[in-house]
């Protein structure tokens, strides 16, 4: 996972736990071995990688603008 989780480091992403119904939104700046740093508002917060399940890019409107995402 973290090898996997590397390829996102500087990019937008939504991160999905294991608990259905927590999503995390922020910019990936650091993954060790156990953990991944995430940047959102200016505020740094760390999870976690045995408890993500899912990491996907913020998807993004033709005009480049962030798309609106459900939960």
């Amino acid at each position: 996972m973290k090898e996997l989780a590397e390829r996102f480091i500087d990019k937008d992403c939504i991160i999905y736990s294991f608990d259905g119904n927590h999503q995390y939104l922020g910019v990936i700046k650091q993954v060790t071995d156990g953990a991944v740093l995430v940047e959102n508002n200016g505020e740094i917060e760390v999870f976690n990688l045995d408890f993500i399940l899912h990491i996907k890019e913020h998807p993004k409107k033709r005009n480049g603008k962030k798309k609106s995402v459900v939960y």
